[in-house]
């Protein structure tokens, strides 16, 4: 049941905008902001110095269910999220079975409605076993299409290296198409030449050399080439190099936008100075790269050219990550502090708390046209973010959230923490406590090309 709140005196970041407000939640919905005088029924919350953001939206997780639940699942990962300040997020198609039908969809959101505390919608999986399935759909059911993770489970799955496939998908797809962008031909060129010198025990700092820099830029280029033949709706997932940003466009809304990208934000934070200090654990495909590479992701998301922060959270086990090169599982835990990273970076001067707000708030419910989420309005679903900016905290085991009990950022210290999270006007998360009988709701969204 939705309790009626006041959050008084807080301080709003919300489209493009800081101010000092009280906001009023009551079934769900933001009610009132503005000055609202205390009535007996409000339950209050005092704000003063404390900021409040609409919840984040992550357009990128790997939650693992089903078949995976041994590394996570919709309710541990989505339990992390929230501690994060994450409300809503978008899963991958990469579990078992890979969800590459209507039916296998639908089962994923009935696992979620009953297990998972925050907001929620899943891409439907698209590869050479079911494209032709695909295309006879009306895809704009959908809130997206996507290859990523599916590489994983059969070589040759990769769009991105599949031309002809992506021809017939982009002709007739009317939903984003989120691809995950490497040339496969590449990278298995790459594996060859430092098998033969390392054999399976190839050192992790090599990883970024064989998934490189030409492997991202020549398939993300044909990619984008191909979207504009056709004029789909492409997005780019994960971006990783400063090469790659220069084929992005900033002199347009993101609402007029057909070919779109985001950065994941560990490709932000790490770079490959850390493969010494971390090895397998910052193993991701596509992989961390140089320092230029990330400083180049940073200017291009300050410059509009990248449109969202997202985490790719893909949880694995510590046994599974601690193998060999070709057996280390590549992705890692990260959806309970990507808000603390760039928080950070705030704290460090580069980036504002505004452009924070729009890459992983507003952004999101405006590429996947999400209806009244995103935003502190009037109207709108109550999801919010209730942040001490001045909070020192270190990330150790004890206070993980996920499933698979470890992170890549242990031991690091953050100055901001988040003290709580309410999901469609539910306070979920308060100061460490949870309240796990009410779950999240499927996203809604607008169907139509454009987003009011």
């Amino acid at each position: 049941m939705n309790e009626s709140t006041l959050i008084q005196n807080v301080t709003l970041v919300n489209e493009g905008k800081i101010l000092v407000a009280d906001v009023l939640i009551a079934e769900g919905l933001i009610q009132q902001i503005g000055r609202i005088e205390v009535e007996p029924n409000h339950n209050l919350i005092d704000g003063t110095g404390k900021h409040l953001f609409p919840g984040i939206i992550d357009g990128q997780v790997h939650f693992r269910d089903p078949g995976l639940t041994h590394k996570g699942d919709l309710y541990t990962e989505s339990k992390a999220a929230i501690a994060g300040g994450v409300t809503s997020f978008i899963d991958m198609p990469n579990t078992v079975p890979n969800i590459l039908t209507v039916e296998s969809l639908k089962e994923k959101f009935d696992i979620a409605s009953k297990k998972s505390l925050a907001n929620y919608s899943f891409f439907l999986g698209v590869n050479g076993d079911n494209i032709d399935e695909v295309i006879k759909m009306d895809t704009s059911q959908f809130i997206g299409v996507s290859d990523d993770g599916l590489y994983f489970t059969k070589k040759g799955n990769l769009l991105a290296d599949n031309p002809e496939i992506m021809e017939k998908l982009f002709a007739n797809c009317k939903s984003i198409i989120a691809i995950h962008s490497e040339k496969e031909e590449i990278v298995e060129k790459n594996e060859q030449a430092f098998k033969e010198k390392y054999g399976d025990d190839i050192p992790a700092k090599f990883h970024p050399v064989i998934r490189s820099t030409e492997g991202c830029y020549d398939a993300t280029k044909r990619a984008i080439d191909l979207a504009k033949k056709h004029k789909a709706r492409l997005h780019i997932l994960h971006l990783t190099t400063e090469a790659e940003t220069h084929l992005f466009r900033n002199d347009i809304p993101l609402i007029e936008k057909k070919i779109t990208t985001e950065v994941s934000v560990h490709h932000l934070w790490f770079s490959d100075e850390d493969y010494e200090r971390l090895g397998m654990l910052i193993k991701w495909n596509p992989a961390i790269k140089t320092k230029k590479d990330k400083e180049g992701l940073l200017k291009a998301l300050l410059d509009d050219k990248i449109d969202l922060i997202t985490t790719d959270h893909a949880p694995h086990t510590l046994e599974e990550k601690q193998q060999t090169y070709f057996q280390s599982m590549s992705g890692a835990p990260m959806v309970q502090h990507t808000l603390n990273c760039m928080l950070e970076f705030y704290k460090q001067g580069l980036i504002s708390l505004e452009k924070i707000v729009e890459k992983m708030c507003h952004n999101p419910a405006i590429l996947y046209r999400m209806t009244n989420r995103g935003f502190i309005r009037k109207g709108y679903h109550a999801d919010l973010t209730l942040v001490d900016l001045n909070s020192e905290w270190t990330v150790a085991k004890e206070n993980l959230l996920y499933k698979c009990g470890w992170s890549p950022l242990e031991g690091t210290t953050f100055q901001a923490k988040i003290e709580q999270t309410f999901v469609n006007g539910n306070l979920i998360y308060n100061h460490g406590t949870f309240k796990e009988d009410i779950f999240g709701m499927p996203i809604d969204f607008n169907t139509k090309e454009k987003q009011k």
